[in-house]
């Protein structure tokens, strides 16, 4: 069996042939953004070994399993993030909080990134920002060993705390951001989902009850003018920014993602006196 055999048998099984390449790449110990070379041998003899290795890739994706977590790895605002069945995959859709955050974020400013998951969004933040003190929470134990484990290998000064939201936190930030959950219960997108962590996926109250928490609590922990950004479903900025101005927060707004669609809202905390 040549390259070429084992890529159109995959793709005979329904395998896209994106990931078919990269799951080949990867069963041939190759950088699987080499996809280039691929083509340029695809006539080599594929090694049994390694056919056997894909094979079993390519069941693994079949059932739905992601291929960043069957490559061990998702890039994220320019970052190779390391990420497993602990943490959801990072999506493009979260470089707009990205990008609104780094806006936001005044020199030497202290942020604190909720929710952290992979730490996509603090190490994103402090690669760019390294004048800035990042901090990043996670209720799951798991989540933050990725995480910590993200920032040793790129060298990022993040900290990082074990927390709900903010109900553990007695300081004053800039800046708060956070991708919560916010997928409601029983919604049918979750059936795409099921090898991702729930429990970072899904929120009671019509997917509103973690973004509703952040909220009502961000107040205390931003210093006067301070910003909180959040990301929410695709349906959820009204509701979003109703919470936010019923909870004292100025300037509300929101932020589209490349679809199109308002991918984020937040809002300015007031400056008293």
């Amino acid at each position: 069996m040549t390259l070429a055999d084992a890529l159109a048998a995959a793709a005979a099984q329904g395998l896209a042939r994106l990931d078919a390449q990269l799951l080949l790449l990867h069963a041939l110990g190759r950088d699987p953004l080499d996809r280039a070379w691929l083509l340029a041998h695809d006539a080599d003899a594929l090694d049994p070994a390694a056919a056997q290795h894909f094979q079993a890739l390519c069941a693994r994706r079949r059932a739905g399993e992601p291929a960043a977590y069957l490559l061990g790895h998702k890039e994220f605002f320019g970052l190779p993030l390391r990420v497993d069945a602990r943490v959801l995959v990072p999506r493009p859709d979260t470089e707009t909080l990205v990008e609104w955050a780094l806006e936001h974020l005044p020199r030497q400013g202290r942020v604190i990134d909720l929710g952290t998951g992979s730490g996509a969004v603090a190490l994103a933040l402090a690669q760019r920002r390294p004048d800035a003190t990042v901090t990043a929470t996670d209720r799951s134990a798991d989540a933050l060993a990725v995480a910590r484990a993200n920032a040793a290998r790129l060298g990022l000064p993040v900290r990082f705390l074990h927390g709900d939201w903010l109900q553990s936190i007695d300081e004053r930030f800039d800046l708060i951001v956070s991708n919560p959950p916010y997928i409601a219960p029983g919604d049918p997108h979750l059936a795409a989902l099921t090898h991702e962590p729930q429990a970072a996926l899904v929120a009671a109250e019509a997917g509103l009850g973690d973004l509703r928490r952040i909220i009502a609590s961000a107040g205390r922990c931003l210093r006067p003018g301070g910003w909180l950004l959040l990301e929410h479903g695709h349906d959820q900025a009204a509701a979003v920014l109703a919470l936010l101005a019923g909870h004292g927060f100025a300037a509300v707004g929101s932020r589209s993602d490349l679809a199109g669609i308002a991918r984020c809202s937040g809002g300015q905390w007031p400056i008293h006196g």
